[in-house]
């Protein structure tokens, strides 16, 4: 019998002396990246660049979508394009978060050396993702009038860029179950340290969601519906190559339908660490539609607006690419080495990507602020919105260095276990405080552009200030995430 031991932070980890039958098999590391060995910075660079690079080209045909449309000349298609995202991410931000849950149970059993259970978590993940694809497809395409109404001020922003933005969405949420089922699958791969292949398939993806969209939206004239169905059909690929994956890999993650099951136990587990992140990434997003509701009403000139806050959204996404990407990382590596019992060593990792974080956003901010202009010409060169989106890149970008706070330390924490807490500051920075911010501003001192918009940096420094703080009293002191045995 396997013998769970605990270590000071309550977290479990399995004593491998006593654990005969699963160190019987050693574990394939030809792609995946066993964080409880070798040099930390090197660990986290490995893992992370090819995320990196994934997540660059899906930003990237993320970039061509907005791109293609803004050649059209047909502004209420590219505001609506651009600014579609909070809607999306509503659900999705839900799924993701709930999805991390069994991104974290995996790497620490990975890290404990546990097979089977990983095994268990990765079939009970598949068939919770199986049964919420359908949910979530009937819940989109019922709700998006609803939040496009909350999202849009005017009749202006209602006649321009709604017909669009709800033809957009019910492509897009009728298609859904690719992006989920991408992610949950490329999810557990990063969580025993394979972000390689899903770096591939997201290539993949960008490049046929690049050739879909010229075809769509230049052939066929389809517009912003053309974008959609682009964008659905890439991801449906991407989730196809990483299911054949998983069917077919060696590894522990290896995955049957034949075996698709829920276990209550581990169901349990994944709520536990997920709800908590998937709420956050949920209400935040519903928070950002009300954002984008005062910065569309400033000054009565919507369309100008929400086209120049599209082109910073577009660019803003590309500034945060390094340190998320770095702070998966740091996710996938705290969860291993707690699962391994090292505790000292997964504190180590966390300030190791802080650094890395901290260093690569420098750098990005002085080309954003040099290149300002041009960048945002790039994707909508009409000088109204060049202006709008060229000043917020100049004021908010120094900002950025808070988010590095904020991303690497919430991502240490929920690589612990412990998602509550980051949820709740979150919450109160970018939801509570920034609603506050917005009201107040709007309607006692300011309605311009730039007012507005600084209820970011104002939300994204007191996070970093809250996270600061709860890490250093708190760290990794979490709940257990197995029960104990006798």
């Amino acid at each position: 019998m396997s013998k769970k031991v605990y270590n000071n932070s309550n977290m479990f980890y399995y004593n491998r002396e006593d654990d005969m039958e699963l160190t019987k098999k050693k574990f394939s590391f030809r792609r995946n990246i066993d964080m409880t060995q070798g040099g930390i910075a090197l660990n986290i660079l490995r893992f992370a660049f090819p995320l990196l690079l994934g997540n660059l080209f899906q930003q990237f045909y993320s970039m061509v979508d907005t791109w293609v449309i803004g050649q059209t000349g047909n502004d209420g298609a590219y505001a609506a394009v651009g600014s579609v995202g909070p809607v999306i991410n509503v659900l999705i931000g839900f799924f993701l978060g709930l999805s991390s849950g069994a991104g974290v149970i995996i790497s620490q059993y990975y890290g404990a050396k546990n097979e089977k259970r990983v095994n268990e978590v990765v079939h009970t993940a598949m068939a919770l993702t199986a049964i919420l694809a359908v949910i979530f497809t009937v819940l989109g395409i019922l709700i998006t009038p609803h939040l496009l109404t909350l999202m849009l001020s005017t009749e202006e922003g209602v006649g321009e860029v709604y017909p669009h933005a709800k033809a957009y969405l019910a492509i897009y949420f009728a298609g859904v179950s690719g992006l989920m089922f991408y992610n949950i699958g490329a999810g557990i791969l990063r969580a025993i340290g394979d972000s390689f292949r899903p770096f591939l398939y997201l290539v993949v993806a960008s490049i046929t969601n690049i050739i879909l969209d010229l075809v769509f939206v230049f052939g066929f004239e389809m517009g912003a519906s053309g974008v959609a169905l682009a964008t659905v059909l890439a991801q449906g690929l991407s989730a196809l190559l990483t299911i054949i994956t998983l069917m077919r890999t060696s590894t522990c993650v290896r995955f049957s339908f034949r075996k698709l099951h829920i276990d209550t136990s581990i169901l349990r587990k994944i709520f536990a660490v997920g709800i908590p992140a998937g709420v956050q990434m949920a209400i935040t997003s519903f928070s950002n539609m009300f954002v984008t509701r005062y910065i569309g009403g400033a000054n009565g000139v919507q369309q100008t607006l929400l086209s120049g806050w599209t082109t910073y959204t577009k660019i803003d996404q590309f500034i945060f690419l390094p340190m998320q990407s770095i702070s998966l990382a740091a996710t996938t590596f705290v969860g291993q080495n707690l699962g391994g019992g090292d505790e000292k060593r997964a504190k180590k990792g966390t300030y190791t990507a802080y650094f890395m974080a901290t260093c690569v956003t420098a750098v990005l901010i002085v080309i954003i602020m040099i290149f300002a202009p041009y960048l945002a010409a790039f994707f909508n060169d009409t000088p109204d919105v060049v202006d709008c989106a060229a000043l917020l890149l100049h004021y908010i970008t120094p900002f950025y260095m808070f988010c590095c706070i904020n991303q690497v330390f919430s991502a240490s924490l929920r690589g612990a276990g412990r998602t509550g807490a980051p949820m709740i500051i979150m919450l109160v920075s970018f939801v509570a405080f920034r609603q506050l911010y917005l009201f107040i501003v709007s309607t006692f001192i300011s309605n311009e552009l730039l007012a507005l918009a600084f209820g970011y940096p104002m939300g994204w420094g007191l996070c970093a200030l809250l996270t600061l703080i709860y890490y250093k009293k708190v760290g990794y002191k979490s709940k257990q995430l197995v029960e104990k045995t006798a």
